[in-house]
């Protein structure tokens, strides 16, 4: 290990940036194509709807390597339009996007359920006790969509922190292709893998206690019925 932990603990900071960063888009997508999917837009709800099932139907790995090396042959095409120098995609935006855009499809189902199972009664109630649009939608609607989708939102987030590791197809030097290569290096790459899974564990423990603690948040007020 000697000389190696640098190297391992900046692919570990790798994975987790992003992890995150993918997941930030993810979401973004997710609501806006939750949003599209419900809307009287006719069009705008069938092309939410070809995204959602594009990619809930084709493997993440073989998307992931269709959307990498679909964005490096249309940069490719423009730069030689334009005779510019060849623009190579950084691996780790490049990931960002292909992560975010793939989970963005399941955020969109998961933002859309929570959206349609709260009730319009609550929502009128609350309109009724005088509150604005916007406070409507902080204090209650929020909530209660929090409420049904975290289950959602932690699944997700689960899934995308572990597809982290294929990104290390496309040359990311995160967390696999460090103990990969250290594992090379040393002759000992089971070792190395048990390293690198043991990190992933601790990454999935620290976030499932946060989801557990954001689940207590948004669980106030409901009272668990008596067997």
């Amino acid at each position: 290990m000697q000389g190696y932990i640098p190297l391992i603990l900046q692919g570990a900071l790798i994975t987790i940036g992003l992890a995150i960063t993918s997941l930030i888009v993810a979401i973004l997508l997710g609501v806006i194509c939750a949003l599209g999917k419900m809307s009287k837009i006719k069009l705008l709800r069938l092309l939410c709807q070809a995204y959602t099932s594009l990619i809930r139907g084709v493997p993440d790995l073989v998307l992931m390597m269709l959307i990498f090396f679909g964005l490096q042959f249309a940069l490719n095409n423009i730069t030689d339009f334009f005779n510019m120098d060849i623009i190579e995609i950084n691996p780790f935006v490049a990931g960002m996007i292909t992560l975010g855009f793939i989970y963005g499809a399941y955020f969109t189902e998961t933002f859309r359920g929570a959206y349609q199972s709260v009730s319009k009664n609550t929502l009128n109630a609350a309109i009724a006790l005088g509150l604005s649009q916007t406070q409507v939608f902080r204090y209650v609607m929020f909530p209660l969509m929090m409420r049904f989708a975290l289950p959602g939102i932690a699944n997700n987030w689960l899934v995308v922190l572990k597809s982290t590791a294929l990104v290390s197809l496309l040359g990311l030097f995160d967390l696999v292709k460090a103990t990969k290569t250290v594992g090379e290096a040393t002759y000992q790459p089971l070792l190395f893998a048990l390293i690198a899974g043991a990190f992933y564990l601790f990454f999935t423990t620290i976030s499932n206690l946060a989801l557990w603690w954001l689940e207590k948040h948004y669980s106030i007020g409901i009272t668990k019925a008596k067997l």
